[in-house]
């Protein structure tokens, strides 16, 4: 039986790098983030409902999706970033979840479904594992910060606008700190897939 493990975490908390490890150590991963840029394609029925529902200027010269300035269309508006759901994230979990019965037709033992919104969506339901990785506020703040370039109200406004990471944290079956050396991530990254090829 294909056991489905659900990997999340905060904002900039160093979820993408635990992902990255668990490839390495030959882990299936679905990536929700590629499912959605996979349905959001040019020419896709799910880009034109965007582009109807939100207007054509989230529609970059190339014909791609400008996520960027749908970002800023939806951030602060509840209304809106319910009516982005409700186009996309149909179509995502099911690319989601036929990519998941592919890998049980296979007889894969274990597939990691990386997804931000693991919680909101309701995936977690469906995980026989919930993997959250976690980094002090302090860190989460700083990575934002460095790696979008957000001022610090900016980077802020982005991390209360999710689901807080100690709740996360709460309802999670395994906690990876990321809060110290990457060696010290990769040991705990190791130390879960040996637990999980361990109990097949």
């Amino acid at each position: 039986m294909t056991k489905i493990i659900g990997l999340t975490g905060g904002i900039a908390s160093g979820k993408s790098t635990v992902s990255a490890l668990l490839r390495q150590a030959g882990m299936p991963v679905i990536d929700a983030d590629q499912v959605a840029r996979q349905v959001q394609r040019p020419g896709s029925v799910a880009l034109d409902k965007l582009a109807a529902a939100f207007g054509p200027a989230i529609i970059a010269p190339d014909g791609s999706l400008n996520r960027q300035r749908l970002g800023q269309r939806v951030f602060d508006d509840p209304a809106a970033r319910q009516e982005l759901d409700r186009i996309v994230q149909p179509l995502i979990k099911d690319t989601i979840w036929q990519a998941v019965d592919n890998f049980r037709r296979q007889g894969v033992a274990n597939v990691v479904l990386d997804v931000p919104l693991l919680f909101e969506a309701g995936y977690d339901t469906d995980c026989d594992l919930v993997v959250v990785v976690r980094v002090s506020p302090a860190t989460e703040l700083r990575r934002l910060m460095a790696r979008n370039g957000y001022s610090r109200a900016a980077a802020q406004a982005r991390i209360a606008a999710q689901l807080p990471l100690s709740v996360k944290v709460a309802k999670a079956d395994v906690v990876i700190d990321n809060d110290g050396s990457r060696e010290e991530t990769r040991r705990q990254v190791a130390q879960l897939v040996e637990d999980l090829r361990g109990t097949r």
